[in-house]
């Protein structure tokens, strides 16, 4: 039996953390919590919640994100909004997806990543570029159903027998 995943959310502004949290608890599957300093991540946390971990980082640009990519394993799950990040995860072998539900794929994070490098480029030379859409209640819902599913693949994966249990 290979090792059991791990959820790690980039904790910094991430809009379906109790969710997240939810279902990982549901299915037993340990959670590293990683943001900077300034966050307050305690109040996710649950008295007896053995499996749910507060990883603290220096605050400076892609800290939480290089200190999430130490720690990796092929199993794991990455909760992001980070394409960068979504990048280097895949780029281990492991699983990441976006709060709306995004399950982020070799397939197509080149194109991602080249998507976020043009808008970067225009902001730089003063152009305006969209701003992401507003997060609705119908993003809550994929995000829940697609994050279960991908539990369920990791955890299949992970298992000799296939089966996965939820309590």
């Amino acid at each position: 039996m290979t090792e059991k995943p791990t959820l790690f959310i980039d904790a910094d502004a991430c809009p379906v953390m109790r969710e997240a949290l939810a279902l990982a608890r549901k299915y037993k599957v340990p959670v590293v919590l990683v943001a900077n300093g300034t966050q307050n991540l305690q109040k996710h946390l649950r008295r007896g919640d053995a499996d749910v971990e507060v990883f603290t980082v220096q605050t400076g640009a892609d800290s939480a994100d290089f200190a999430i990519v130490e720690q990796l394993k092929r199993t794991d799950i990455v909760l992001t909004q980070d394409t960068g990040l979504a990048a280097m995860v895949l780029g281990r072998g492991a699983r990441a997806i976006s709060p709306r539900g995004r399950v982020h794929s070799l397939l197509t994070i080149d194109m991602d990543l080249e998507l976020r490098h043009v808008e970067k480029k225009i902001r730089r030379s003063g152009g305006r570029t969209g701003g992401p859409r507003a997060f609705l209640e119908d993003d809550r819902e994929h995000f829940c159903c697609m994050f279960e599913r991908v539990i369920k693949e990791q955890l299949e994966a992970a298992s000799d027998d296939g089966s996965v249990h939820a309590e």
